[in-house]
């Protein structure tokens, strides 16, 4: 099994509990022009999800967005629960994602269009957790599976 490669950045104290998962939104506030620690607030990748694996408590930072400061954690990308299509279900196989269904009052849209996936983005099938917990709209085969990225 490989390590994953942990990344240290830095959120609100309130946040920083290890197991947080997150999806990192890339807004720099005009609060964070002058901070001599922006650079580390927004060193993560816009739209995508992580987890914080630990906090480092003792790095805490004065700032006006995080009232009760800012701390440094350790992060690794998050895994992502999403709906594929049957026959890409196949574990440790390597896929690129796509969103190929606009229906947004659908059902299952939360699950074919995750918060944390990007979009063309390469990722690996986890694990297959099962079928469809809805029927597809589109009477398209579906399965439930957990998405690492590749």
């Amino acid at each position: 099994m490989t390590k994953e490669k942990t990344k240290v950045t830095l959120i609100g104290a309130a946040l920083a509990k290890p197991g947080l998962d997150f999806v990192y939104e890339g807004i720099v506030c005009t609060e964070c022009e002058g901070c001599k620690v922006r650079k580390v607030c927004h060193n993560l990748q816009s739209g995508k999800k992580y987890r914080v694996v630990a906090a480092r408590p003792n790095t805490r930072h004065d700032c006006p967005v995080h009232h009760e400061a800012a701390v440094a954690v350790d992060v690794v990308e998050a895994p992502i629960v999403a709906l594929i299509g049957a026959d890409m279900a196949i574990a440790n196989s390597k896929i690129r994602y796509e969103f190929s269904c606009p229906r947004s009052e659908c059902r299952s849209y939360r699950l074919c269009r995750p918060d944390g996936i990007i979009e063309g983005e390469k990722y690996v099938v986890g694990e297959v957790l099962g079928n469809a917990p809805d029927v597809c709209e589109r009477s398209r085969p579906l399965k439930l599976v957990e998405l690492r990225p590749a």
